[in-house]
């Protein structure tokens, strides 16, 4: 396998109950982390029909709050690739129902590591980052990467 399948986005929607919040009626951070882990899970097994474990999360960037009652809309995409990790980068936005407008609330990367079925680390198809955008985000991933080694 040395294509990749998709590297088309994965988008999710959520919506903020009441569990989801803290006194202030705003969206835990831990359980918005748990949505954009999900979201780039998925976006890394569309790029390589593959079972993914998150290996690390580059430092998240919470911009505002969102609120009980809101709708939340994550965009996962592939912008990074080593032999066996995946580099995604991951953006949530807060939809209120009465305008339906995103508006960004953190943004982050993501790496996953491929795994077979005894837990061990396995080949995936290559990005070839294409537009100028796609090269942007190849080399901020790269960043975030080597910071954490």
């Amino acid at each position: 396998m040395d294509e990749a399948y998709s590297t088309d986005p994965v988008i999710q929607l959520n919506e903020v109950f009441p569990g989801d919040t803290n006194a202030l009626d705003t969206l835990f951070g831990g359980r918005l982390m748990a949505i954009m882990d999900t979201a780039a899970g998925m976006a890394a097994s569309k790029f390589a029909h593959r079972n993914f474990v998150t290996v690390s999360v580059d430092a998240l960037k919470f911009r505002r709050p969102a609120y009980q009652g809101d709708v939340i809309r994550t965009t996962a995409k592939i912008v990074w690739t080593s032999p066996r990790t995946a580099g995604i980068h991951v953006i949530s936005c807060r939809l209120s129902r009465s305008e339906w407008v995103g508006e960004e609330i953190c943004s982050g990367f993501f790496f996953m590591v491929a795994i077979d079925r005894d837990m061990k680390a396995i080949n995936i198809p290559q990005f070839d980052p294409e537009t100028d955008e796609d090269k942007k985000l190849w080399k901020l991933a790269q960043k975030a990467r080597d910071a954490m080694s």
